[in-house]
């Protein structure tokens, strides 16, 4: 697979092109940022911890009948995807009570809900990525009736899958950011990342009765550094990889 020119540089990946047209070659950056660009800082071994925890997720999802773009980990930083074709969407999950949603309806962080809660945001840095409701979304030709019936149907699918995930290592999933698009054939499928910096995660192991961040809080909250956070999440992931027999390619990539 041979790497051509660069497509897109956002906040935490570039893309680039590969002499494949199906295939797009991914680098992880270290920027970390919030606020919508606002706070940036570099932090060293993120890319690589990013890339090394989505891709494990994506192996994990796979195995229980999740499909996305996601294709194999070639690097500490890098990997191939399908070439997408991406709906102009920030899709949300909430399992719990949490960050913008707490602030938002006067409910303390922490509360259980009682169902998950599917939000969509239009994608756009320019417009502060404003909530979109279905009627707007069709109406704006951003996806038909069939394609978000699809897009919700399977948020929903990766919240059972993922929400078993982190149950398995102690980890309670409050929140998350996916995104979707669709293949060449109108296949939609599952795209971009999931990382501690698009879950809010929360560690079940401690006792102490707060909520013990392992995700992008600790960087928009000043609340500590995220590298050991995001070096704990990724080892559990590979211990369930492991008890699961789930193929990551962890150890073809590293020798």
């Amino acid at each position: 697979m041979e790497k051509l020119e660069k497509l897109y540089e956002g906040k935490a990946k570039k893309m680039y092109a590969t002499d494949d047209p199906n295939v797009l070659w991914v680098e992880y950056m270290n920027q970390a940022t919030a606020g919508n660009g606002a706070k940036k800082a570099q932090i060293a071994g993120k890319g690589s911890l990013n890339n090394r925890i989505t891709s494990v997720l994506f192996d994990l999802l796979a195995a229980r009948g999740v499909p996305s773009h996601f294709l194999r980990r070639i690097s500490d930083t890098e990997q191939l995807v399908r070439r997408m074709d991406m709906f102009p969407l920030e899709i949300i999950m909430r399992n719990v009570a949490a960050g913008s949603f707490a602030k938002r309806y006067g409910v303390e962080e922490g509360t259980e809900l009682r169902c998950p809660i599917l939000e969509f945001c239009l994608k756009s840095d320019e417009l502060g990525d404003p909530f979109i409701n279905d009627d707007a979304i069709v109406a704006l030709g951003l996806a038909d009736e069939r394609q978000l019936a699809e897009i919700s149907r399977q948020a929903r699918a990766v919240n059972d899958a993922l929400t078993d995930v982190f149950a398995s290592i102690d980890v309670r999933l409050a929140d998350f950011k996916i995104e979707e698009g669709a293949t060449g054939d109108g296949t939609i499928l599952l795209a971009d990342e999931i990382t501690p910096d698009t879950c809010r995660l929360w560690d079940l192991r401690d006792r102490s009765g707060r909520i013990e961040h392992l995700d992008k809080d600790l960087f928009r909250r000043d609340l500590g550094s995220i590298i050991p956070a995001y070096e704990e999440i990724h080892s559990r992931l590979l211990a369930l990889a492991a008890s699961e027999g789930v193929e990551t390619g962890e150890k073809a990539v590293t020798e």
